[in-house]
């Protein structure tokens, strides 16, 4: 099944059930947010979220070019998730602040630059889950249980460490995914694994391979000179 969507390029990753809020200071992605604004009640506020592979997030403004040219200078990303739109404040300059939530991955068929200000695309949804996976109970344990040792090299507040981790597996691999301090093509390999079990291994390595350097880097002794002043160039 495929659909057309407005698309958002961003230099980072939206993942299904995370919040996203956005600053709206592009004419051209005022105008995305006043489409769905208009919407009628009732009808889904939806656009794509994709991560820009190459190029700039904010298009030359150049005089004479209309609102949105320049956007065939970003490469983006196949597999992105939409943001439905949840919470909307007019600025006083005509932007807006906005709040969305992830909510359904797909991947990009087609983009079209022309048809509106806006980026827009032709859509497959990608398959979630439906029902339990004894595996990925298994392994949401495992990533639990190594994700809360993750935070404890990189939270020093304990009661963030105890904070409530969510019991199922898809929801957790997820929330993982856009927690942890993660590059871009990491976070992007990790949304487009269809597999919740597959998403979880794959969280498992990246976990472990962050753990060790974090522990490697607070392994190395610094002397005390050093932290007192900062270095003298030569």
């Amino acid at each position: 099944m495929t659909a057309r969507l407005p698309v958002f390029p961003l230099a980072t990753v939206l993942f299904p059930g995370l919040v996203l809020p956005l600053h709206i200071f592009e004419e051209r992605y005022r105008a995305l947010v006043r489409h769905l604004v208009d919407l009628p009640e009732g009808a889904s506020r939806e656009f794509g979220v994709v991560a820009i592979q190459a190029g700039w997030e904010v298009a030359p403004a150049e005089p004479g070019t209309r609102p949105g040219a320049g956007v065939g200078e970003v490469t983006l990303h196949e597999v992105g998730c939409t943001a439905e739109l949840r919470q909307v404040t007019e600025l006083a300059d005509g932007g807006f602040d906005i709040v969305t939530v992830g909510r359904r991955r797909f991947r990009i068929a087609e983009v079209d630059e022309s048809a509106a200000p806006y980026l827009t695309a032709e859509v497959e949804w990608l398959p979630e889950p439906a029902g339990p996976d004894e595996v990925a109970d298994l392994l949401a344990a495992r990533v639990i249980a190594v994700f809360r040792q993750y935070l404890g090299l990189v939270r020093s507040d304990p009661e963030e460490i105890s904070e409530q981790l969510p019991e199922d597996p898809t929801v957790l691999s997820h929330l993982v995914a856009a927690t942890a301090a993660l590059t871009v093509d990491d976070r992007q390999r990790l949304l487009a694994i269809d597999d919740t079990a597959a998403r979880l291994r794959a969280e498992l390595r990246l976990l472990n391979r962050e753990a060790a350097l974090l522990r490697q880097v607070r392994a190395v002794p610094v002397p005390l000179s050093e932290l007192a002043s900062p270095p003298t160039p030569n």
